[in-house]
């Protein structure tokens, strides 16, 4: 009997004991709750369409001869700034100028011809009205007549011509601008009978400069003009240009079934780094906006696990000392969760611009205010580590692991 009392008493005693430990091993394994949050701030918000383009003088003129012959002498070379009527070249005037002396030549002689035929029409005239002539003689001499006044208009205008292509032979420059390339040297010989030779091309003011830029068609509906332009080039490539959208062409451009539009922007360039033939990086901000109130667009795409969102409530119910509690909310595409304190509670909000990245707030939020972005449950047993972490199924997981 005494025996089964000892057994009883021993027995109770392990039980106790195994309580108490387990008890101190549940005071010991506390759950934590992390969150990944953000403040509401203010900032500023762009959306932006990137190409690539070619930079070229605003006005490029190919200034070519209109007569044949010898370039004489050249007066601008590669590099030369010139002024609008400047001296360019000049060819060999001598074929021409006996062009023009045989015109005159013709002009004189024709000159002579109407006055005899003048002279011989008014004699013819007086007698005919006598009747002292027969009619033949009166239309012969009326016939000559006419015939000698429009020869002189005839040798007039060659003569006008062989003038024209004298003042032709010399070369002068339609433009203030710059040469960009001469195509001729001194005594090459240029013809013009079946087209205009080219001998200098000349930019106009290159501190003024524009960007030949292709925009894919999925782009272009986007590009309106006076947008502001960002753009670099490979020659100064820590360099940040700007630049406006001053047109935005409609004629498309196919190459390999790949469908652009080209957008002309302005690119100032009033230290001449700029030159023509540069490729650009060009960056246009189709929409702006400074100052506006954000949240990071992952706090629009958090929504709490139910269960993790019943067992965080359930810890600050444990403490009655807390104030707060976790409040649940119905899901909507335009919703965040916001951290107060302890608590964090769904707020409808009405949003704006979208950058990808950011997300304008228009109303439901105000700065200051803490969004949740995602939310995570860890259990720290007594000796400091994790043996458990829970997160809300909707975050992403890491590439190479597999969500549990």
């Amino acid at each position: 009997m005494k025996k089964s009392i000892k057994l009883v008493l021993l027995a109770t005693s392990v039980l106790l004991v195994g309580t108490a430990l387990t008890l101190n091993s549940c005071k010991k394994n506390k759950a934590e709750f992390n969150f990944e949050t953000a403040m509401v701030s203010k900032g500023d918000l762009s959306n932006s369409v990137s190409a690539t383009g070619t930079l070229e003088a605003i006005q490029t003129v190919d200034v070519g001869t209109q007569v044949s012959g010898v370039i004489l002498h050249l007066y601008a070379d590669f590099n030369t700034v010139v002024k609008k009527g400047q001296l360019l070249a000049e060819l060999d005037k001598t074929p021409l100028l006996a062009s023009l002396q045989e015109a005159k030549a013709s002009v004189a002689d024709a000159k002579a011809e109407l006055e005899y035929q003048e002279a011989t029409f008014n004699r013819i005239k007086a007698l005919f009205d006598k009747k002292l002539v027969a009619q033949t003689d009166y239309d012969q001499a009326l016939y000559n007549y006419n015939k000698a006044k429009a020869n002189i208009i005839s040798v007039q205008a060659k003569y006008e011509r062989a003038d024209i292509n004298l003042k032709y032979a010399t070369i002068s420059s339609p433009i203030d601008g710059v040469v960009l390339n001469r195509a001729v040297e001194e005594g090459q010989t240029v013809a013009a009978s079946f087209n205009t030779p080219t001998l200098f091309s000349i930019a106009n003011d290159l501190t003024q400069m524009e960007v030949q830029a292709n925009i894919d068609e999925a782009d272009i509906g986007k590009v309106k003009q006076d947008q502001r332009v960002e753009f670099t080039v490979d020659a100064y490539p820590e360099e940040i240009f700007q630049g406006s959208v001053s047109q935005v062409r409609i004629e498309p451009v196919i190459t390999s079934n790949v469908v652009t539009y080209t957008v002309i922007i302005n690119a100032p360039n009033p230290d001449k780094k700029l030159m023509p033939g540069m490729t650009a990086t060009i960056t246009v901000f189709t929409d702006e906006m400074q100052g506006a109130l954000t949240i990071p667009g992952k706090a629009l795409r958090f929504t709490p696990d139910a269960q993790l969102l019943a067992a965080y409530n359930s810890t600050l119910s444990a403490n009655a000392n807390s104030p707060d509690n976790a409040l649940a909310g119905n899901k909507s595409s335009s919703q965040v969760w916001v951290k107060d304190g302890s608590k964090i509670h769904p707020v409808q909000v009405v949003t704006g611009m979208d950058n990808g990245t950011s997300i304008e707030i228009k109303s439901g939020l105000k700065e200051g205010d803490v969004v949740v972005l995602s939310m995570s449950q860890s259990v720290a047993v007594g000796n400091g580590a994790k043996a458990q972490t829970a997160k809300s199924p909707f975050m992403p997981t890491p590439p190479g692991q597999k969500k549990k």
